[in-house]
């Protein structure tokens, strides 16, 4: 084994509450005996190459822990299992070392451990509130960021196809590009095609969205659909619904905010990037106390 090497891990807020999610079994049974766990693929202790000072993190845990991440490439949901374990194990250690168990009161629904995790975080880790010169400052620096919602003016022809059904996807995608490109040449039969293709109801009225804003659709259309400029899209937007060949009519820009009508969601913005660096600089003395074995390898597959 690799000798003992120092880890830097970035947390942010939904890293820890995943964390302290599932720190329940870990934290009761800190040996990681896994022997009466059903869900174990294989019987026998699995191989360890990820270790948190003494506590060692086997390739069993890593295993069920990718179910909560996702990815496309296996190696990047392994090594984001990987860190989001090693958070776990970091955080369960200081929680022993300083005996917060014991001091722990647990509100509402919270399990024992997230408690647990909740006060270590506000006795190690206090983030002061942004003061409004702060906040002001922000928005005098990102006006541009602070205006009431934008709407666009939206025409589509939805070709329908099961997200599971990759014939069907291609099929779809193949006959949005064909329409795109005769819709080029002759743009006055949209309300035509969207009526003898569209699946979606908007073809009786030509494909007629009307005025939409942000958050009304779709979120991954609506994601493509804001970032349109006007007039017939190049390509098709793909959506869980199929493909969709998309016109934009108008956009009108959203009006700007005065600083009244922002002021909490900036104070708001503002005390969660000051806490999510806090939390990446306490988590670096964590790794300073407790050294990190094997992550840096299991993140070197993922790049």
């Amino acid at each position: 084994m690799n000798n003992p090497r120092i880890i830097p891990i970035v947390m942010d807020s939904g890293a820890l509450s995943d964390a302290a999610a599932r720190a329940q079994e870990t934290a009761q049974n800190p040996s990681h005996d896994h022997a009466n766990d059903p869900s174990a693929p294989i019987p026998g202790r699995a191989p360890v190459f990820l270790k948190v000072a003494d506590r060692e993190i086997d390739e069993a845990e890593i295993a069920r822990e990718m179910q909560h991440h996702r990815a496309d490439n296996p190696h990047t949901a392994r090594a984001d299992a990987a860190r989001a374990l090693v958070v776990r194990e970091l955080l369960l250690l200081e929680i022993e070392r300083l005996g917060i168990l014991k001091q722990t009161e647990q509100f509402g629904e919270e399990t024992l451990e997230e408690a647990a995790i909740r006060l270590l975080i506000e006795q190690e880790v206090p983030t002061p509130e942004p003061n409004e010169e702060a906040c002001r400052h922000y928005f005098e620096s990102n006006r541009e960021r602070f205006h009431s919602p934008d709407s666009v003016n939206v025409r589509h022809i939805l070709l329908a196809a099961p997200a599971d059904d990759i014939k069907g996807r291609l099929a779809a995608r193949d006959l949005g590009e064909k329409l795109i490109a005769e819709l080029k040449q002759f743009p006055e039969r949209f309300a035509e095609y969207a009526m003898r293709h569209s699946s979606c109801p908007s073809r009786d009225q030509g494909g007629e969205l009307g005025w939409v804003t942000r958050g009304q659709t779709t979120p991954e259309f609506d994601r493509q659909l804001f970032m349109l400029r006007e007039g017939l899209v190049a390509m098709t937007i793909e959506s869980r619904w199929g493909h969709h060949v998309v016109q934009v009519d108008d956009i009108a820009r959203g009006e700007p905010l005065a600083y009244e009508d922002c002021a909490q969601k900036i104070a708001s913005y503002l005390e969660l990037q000051v806490k999510q660096n806090a939390l990446h600089q306490y988590l670096q003395i964590l790794t300073a106390r407790y050294p990190v074995i094997g992550l840096t390898e299991l993140e070197a597959l993922a790049a």
